[in-house]
This record gives C-alpha cells, sequence and structure tokens, in this order.
C-alpha cells in the first residue's frame, strides 16, 4: 500500500505540473487588459461605517457616496468584469430620498444611527442571490432571463439598514468553482493583475470591492467561497458560525446535510466594517454571538499551522504564504507577549475528502448538483463532457466536472462514513483546543492567486476553507500585504463556534498595525 500511494502521488503531481504548463504556456498568448489605476478619491477610500455616520451628520450627500461608487464601477468594469447588471438609476433615487430624510431633521443623528446603521452607504451583492429586479442566474444560461420579484433575507435586512444595492456581481457557475467565469457573463479578472483569477464563487464581489468599486457586499460560503475571493483579492471577507446568517433567498440554496455547510456573510474592504455588517446580517441571530463584547487580545490563546499537514490531492504551501503567516505570530508575540504554539492536527490533511463525503452523504437525488444543472431536463455528465469538447455544450468544464465527480463520490458509501467520522472527531478537538478563548492562524489557500484556468490543474486546493464549513466554526480572511509579484497575501483566522466576535477583534487589529487592504495598482 504505501509502494501504490507513492506511485499515486507522483502520477497526480505529474499530470498536475504538465497541465500548469499547458495553461501557462497558452496563456502566453491571451490578452488581457491593463490593471486599473487606484482610487484617488477620498470617498471611495473611506470605511463603510464613517460613511454612514459622514452622511447621518449631513458632512457628506448620499447621492455624492453613491456617484462616486457608481463613476469607479464605470471606470474600472469594463476591463475587471465583476458587476454583470447594475441598477444605478434606481440606487440614485434611493440616495436622494436619503439625503430628504436627513435633511428634513425629523430623526436625530442617534435614532438614525440606531435605526439606519448602513444609512445611504453603497452595496454590491453576489448574483446568486435574489434582489429585486435584478438577474439570478448563478451563471447557469438556461436562468438568465430570470428576474428576481423579492429580495433575499440578508439583502432585505442590508437594505432595511440604509444600504443602497448598486448592482450584483459574477460568480462560478452554480456557485460551486473557484474561478469565477461562466456561459452567461464570463470571466472577471483580478485588479492586481488581470491575468490572475479572483476567486470562486463570490469573486466579482471580492474584485469590485478590492477595486474601489463598493465598500460592503454580500457573499455566500460552501467551500470557502467568501475567503479564497477575498484573499486573491485583498479584502476582509468572514465565514459566520453555521445558522447565524439566513440563507434563504439564494440559488442554489442549501437543503440536508448540506445546510450545515453553506453561510451567508459580509465582504468588506475593511475590517472595521466587518461586525457592524454582520450584525445586520444576522439579524434576530445576533443575540447568539457576542459581537459587542470587548475582546482583550493578549488573554487568548494563539495557535498555528503552516499547511494541512501534506495531502497527495494538494498544493504545497507558497513560500512567501508561510513567511507572511510568520510575520504575523512574531507580531502577536511581540506586541502582546503571547506564545503562538505551532500545532499538528492529524485530520486536517483528509481536508478535501471530508469535505467531499460530507457533500454526498445527503443521498437525496433530489438536491444533487446534476439535477441543479439541468434544470429540470434530462441530462447525463458524461454526454454532457463530450459535447464540450465539440464546443457544444452550455456548461463551463468545472461544472460538468463537479457532476462527474459527485456521480463517482456517491459509489464510496463505505468510504464516506468513515470521512464523516473523521469529521466529528476533527470538530471535537477543535472546538476542544479553542474553547472560548483561542485563534487558530491556518493559510487560506496553499497558492497566490493562479492565473486563469490553473485551477483545473490543482482542483482541490479549496480543501484549506472548506474544511471549516465542515465544522461550521467562523473564520475571518485577513489580508496581509501584497506579494512580490504584486497579488494579494492573507490568512485564516479560526475560532470555536460563536466566538465570531474573536477572530473579528483580532482582524481589525492587524488592520491597523499591518496596514490591511491595499489598494491595486499601488506599490
Amino acid at each position: 500500500m504505501p509502494f501504490l500511494r507513492r506511485v499515486l502521488i507522483f502520477v497526480l503531481q505529474m499530470t498536475s505540473r504538465l497541465l500548469l504548463a499547458v495553461i501557462r504556456f497558452w496563456s502566453i498568448f491571451s490578452w488581457n487588459p491593463p490593471c486599473p489605476e487606484p482610487p484617488h478619491d477620498p470617498l471611495l477610500l473611506t470605511p463603510a461605517s464613517i460613511l454612514a455616520e459622514k452622511i447621518r451628520r449631513r458632512e457628506v450627500k448620499s447621492s455624492v457616496v453613491v456617484q462616486s461608487f457608481i463613476s469607479r464601477i464605470r471606470e474600472v468594469n469594463p476591463a475587471l468584469n465583476a458587476v454583470v447588471c447594475d441598477r444605478f438609476d434606481d440606487a440614485l433615487q434611493e440616495a436622494h430620498a436619503v439625503d430628504d430624510l436627513v435633511s428634513s431633521g425629523t430623526e436625530d443623528e442617534a435614532t438614525l444611527k440606531k435605526k439606519y446603521p448602513l444609512l445611504g452607504v453603497p452595496l454590491t451583492v453576489k448574483e446568486a442571490f435574489a434582489l429585486q429586479g435584478m438577474p439570478q442566474s448563478s451563471g447557469l444560461l438556461s436562468r438568465r432571463s430570470l428576474r428576481s420579484e423579492t429580495d433575499a433575507a440578508v439583502v432585505l435586512q442590508l437594505k432595511k439598514a440604509g444600504a443602497i444595492p448598486l448592482g450584483v456581481t459574477n460568480c462560478s457557475e452554480l456557485c460551486m468553482w473557484y474561478e469565477s467565469s461562466n456561459k452567461v457573463y464570463g470571466r472577471t479578472r483580478n485588479p492586481y493583475n488581470p491575468q490572475h483569477i479572483v476567486g470562486g464563487s463570490s469573486g466579482g464581489e471580492g474584485c469590485i470591492l478590492s477595486s474601489g468599486g463598493s465598500v460592503i457586499g454580500v457573499g455566500s460560503d460552501i467551500g470557502g467561497s467568501i475567503r479564497m475571493p477575498a484573499f486573491f483579492n485583498g479584502i476582509y471577507g468572514h465565514k459566520p458560525t453555521s445558522g447565524i446568517v439566513p440563507n434563504e433567498g439564494q440559488y442554489p440554496n442549501a437543503h440536508g446535510c448540506r445546510t450545515e455547510l453553506l453561510c451567508t456573510g459580509p465582504m468588506c474592504r475593511y475590517a472595521v466594517d466587518l461586525p457592524i455588517v454582520l450584525k445586520v446580517m444576522a439579524g434576530k441571530n445576533v443575540e447568539k454571538l457576542s459581537l459587542d463584547q470587548e475582546v482583550s487580545l493578549r488573554s487568548l490563546k494563539f495557535y498555528y499551522m503552516e499547511n494541512d499537514g501534506g495531502c497527495m490531492f494538494v498544493s504545497s504551501m507558497d513560500k512567501e504564504l508561510v513567511q507572511a503567516q510568520k510575520q504575523v505570530v512574531t507580531h502577536l508575540e511581540t506586541e502582546f507577549g503571547v506564545s503562538v504554539q505551532p500545532i499538528s492536527i492529524y485530520n486536517l490533511r483528509y481536508s478535501f475528502q471530508i469535505w467531499s463525503a460530507v457533500m454526498s452523504s445527503d443521498g437525496s437525488k433530489e438536491q444533487s448538483f446534476t439535477d441543479l444543472m439541468s434544470n429540470g431536463n434530462r441530462w447525463w455528465p458524461s454526454f454532457e463532457l463530450l459535447k464540450w469538447l465539440l464546443g457544444l455544450s452550455q456548461h463551463t468544464l468545472p461544472a460538468i466536472g463537479l457532476a462527474l465527480t459527485e456521480n463517482l463520490a456517491n459509489l464510496n458509501t463505505q468510504g464516506n462514513a468513515k470521512m464523516v467520522k473523521k469529521a466529528k472527531n476533527l470538530k471535537e478537538e477543535i472546538n476542544s483546543l479553542l474553547g472560548n478563548d483561542g485563534i487558530l492562524l491556518y493559510p487560506s489557500h496553499p497558492k497566490i492567486a493562479p492565473k486563469h484556468h490553473e485551477p483545473l490543474a490543482v482542483p482541490f486546493n479549496f480543501a484549506y476553507t472548506g474544511i471549516f464549513n465542515v465544522l461550521g466554526l467562523p473564520v475571518t480572511q485577513c489580508p496581509l500585504g501584497l506579494s512580490k509579484s504584486g497579488l494579494p497575501l492573507g490568512i485564516q483566522i479560526i475560532s470555536s463556534q460563536y466566538n465570531d466576535h474573536l477572530t473579528l477583534a483580532l482582524a481589525q487589529h492587524l488592520e491597523k498595525a499591518l496596514g490591511g487592504w491595499k489598494p491595486p495598482g499601488s506599490t
């Protein structure tokens, strides 16, 4: 068995390297637009919480703020393809209504803050969420004509809090791949280097936030779909404790065991905005968290892992990411006089297998990815692959591949059962380790933002984020500056269930200490 395992690892590595070489060679001949210039308008460089405060105090009009962000989207979107449908006219009307409310003086500043914590602040929304009047195809051609008649639960909450949606952003087909590209809207490009991916499935959201076209956004995450785009685009993304933020109103929604994996959460350019947006998103469930509790970082326990321990399906860690993590460790030890303990959690090396098993363990065929792809019609993944090879398919290759993989995974019921058991043991182990005062530092991804199509050669690298969906733990993706090539670095901050306030507090501290988001085009 050890010999066969070594042979399998060798074959996987050689296949991956060959495919990567082909993709990189082909990318030489592809054209990509230049990087956008960094935003210069001060309003575009202001956190949402401060924008709302300035609007309430009549220091700036919401209509002026909204127009600034609209202008920025028009400037960068032709090159990036992040916003796939806008509602600029409606947004400006809503902004003028906010200005009228504030100028009327019928409610004082304190009342406005309590009722509308995001009053007049621009918002963008992942296209997979229902936003009244906007498309909700989730990248599926058969849904391209659909227009939402209502708002998703979380969108409605944000609108009630005073936020003004500017439009919807691109995602991967049916939100199940970590490059945001589909047959409806095409591919979204990274603002730091358009030859590289933005991640998925909330890639358009991460891209427009990073490029200064929005300040807060709505994302969803079933295997890292908030955190990977946040990482690749150098912004903040928070996957809340499972069950805190309602998922209703997005497509596809989760059913059965997958309900525990799917999380809706905030994506922000500034860490200081995460708790405010999360409070609004969570609604009544915010009572389960302690977001207003003051956190003493020097009284916490800190742990870190440099990699997953060595999974044959996942790439090795990039050296710059390891170094960035070490800088965080050094900073915490120097700043707070704590000991950040290196640990090794053995079962994390099975992260991909565990995630795959849990995703396949719902036996309900009605909720399979294949059925979602078919949209009610007969559909065979193997035949669709043949059509793709002939250039006749209406689907992307990753989506077809996932449908094929899902069918194979469902055959391995015994192996899946073992991995589901590992998931339970792993959840108990990490919760016990962290308790109510522990934080784990863990890589966001093994590689800095890959070039377009490269995920096809390393499809399982999402395991670094996906495992925490299985465990139901809160995770904040935190940017850590830029690599030598000018692409974002980052790290995941993890705590035990319902201790979201710990990860958010550390993210805010690191933002002040290490600089947080770096505008594309800057040095």
